[in-house]
């Protein structure tokens, strides 16, 4: 295809809003998905933490439950 200017580039032939808005819809599906991996991982990594720090109590005998 051959576009004589910007503005019939962008209408694709009539098409364009089909076109630029599955552009529109994947580019914000991958944002979302990146977001949600971050918190994800994020939430994943307090987890852990948490674990090793009652792991460790348990361990040098700082047993909460113990009392």
């Amino acid at each position: 295809m051959n576009w004589d200017s910007l503005s019939a580039f962008i209408d694709m032939g009539g098409r364009g809003a089909f076109v630029w808005g599955s552009y529109g819809v994947t580019l914000a599906l991958i944002v979302a998905e990146l977001w949600t991996l971050s918190q994800r991982r994020r939430d994943t990594l307090r987890r852990l933490s948490r674990l090793q720090q009652l792991n460790g109590d348990e361990l040098n005998g700082n047993d909460s439950q113990s009392s």
